[in-house]
């Protein structure tokens, strides 16, 4: 009996703490184009709080960036997981995804207003502060978060894991309002030495505050664990994966304190 009542406690213990964890998807609009996203927070932490915004890599809003979108909830952030492609949109092979992607790369002023969106969206949830919001990026996300960035956009703090840095419109990094943390793998093919150099020429040019962490045997999509495709470079890196997300954590503590 008594590990029958041992038992039942855990599992109370279990559900108790999944019920504070709570998820839906928002609909929101850039323009004319639909657009659906995914939110997380945490009800034990009460209050306002600041919010995240979660940029996917080029597959689109799939279970990757959800995932990430909850765990920064459990720290105790309002978390966004946007959608830059439309409702239900998202690249099933490479093909695909790079389509999708080049679609947006190709058009500057579209990627930002997208974002900008998201972030609007984030803004307006009753659980956000709005004077408390960053961007977190993945790979082409972390492109789009340095553009919304460069933008004006009102936030705290940019966080990229292995992402683009390269950019179309280096002047407008006199924009950026909030500090930037770059999360970069030495051995990315994707993001070479001369990008993560102009970019570094950029952010000093105009006097952003800006911290760059480059790991070791780290290629692209280094913090995915469904990276799996080392012919086109791109690898899950469990020790660069863990130092990186420490960073994050460390970053966002420090711009919203």
């Amino acid at each position: 009996m008594r590990y029958a009542s041992a038992a039942l406690l855990v599992l109370l213990l279990s559900i108790g703490a999944q019920a504070a964890l709570r998820t839906e998807a928002v609909e929101y609009r850039q323009g004319d184009t639909l657009l659906q996203g995914y939110l997380a927070y945490d009800t034990d932490f009460q209050g306002k709080r600041p919010g995240v915004l979660v940029v996917h890599e080029w597959w689109g809003l799939v279970d990757y960036p959800k995932n990430r979108a909850e765990e920064l909830a459990k720290l105790g952030y309002v978390a966004f997981a946007l959608d830059m492609y439309g409702k239900g949109k998202s690249g099933a092979t490479p093909q695909e995804a790079g389509q999708l992607a080049g679609a947006i790369r190709g058009n500057v002023d579209l990627m930002r207003a997208r974002a900008q969106a998201a972030l609007e969206a984030l803004k307006r949830h009753e659980r956000t502060d709005p004077r408390r919001t960053a961007a977190v990026g993945y790979c082409f996300g972390g492109g789009v978060a340095l553009e919304l960035a460069r933008s004006g956009a009102d936030l705290k703090g940019v966080v990229t894991f292995h992402g683009s840095l390269a950019t179309q419109r280096p002047q407008d990094a006199k924009n950026i309002k909030g500090r930037v943390l770059v999360l970069h793998g030495s051995e990315d093919r994707s993001v070479t030495p001369a990008h993560v150099a102009a970019f570094q020429e950029e952010m000093r040019s105009a006097g952003v505050d800006w911290q760059l962490n480059i790991y070791s045997g780290a290629t692209h999509a280094f913090s995915n664990p469904a990276a799996r495709m080392p012919e086109r470079g791109l690898a899950y890196h469990e020790q660069a994966a863990t130092r990186s997300w420490e960073a994050m954590k460390l970053f966002l503590a420090d711009i919203f304190k």
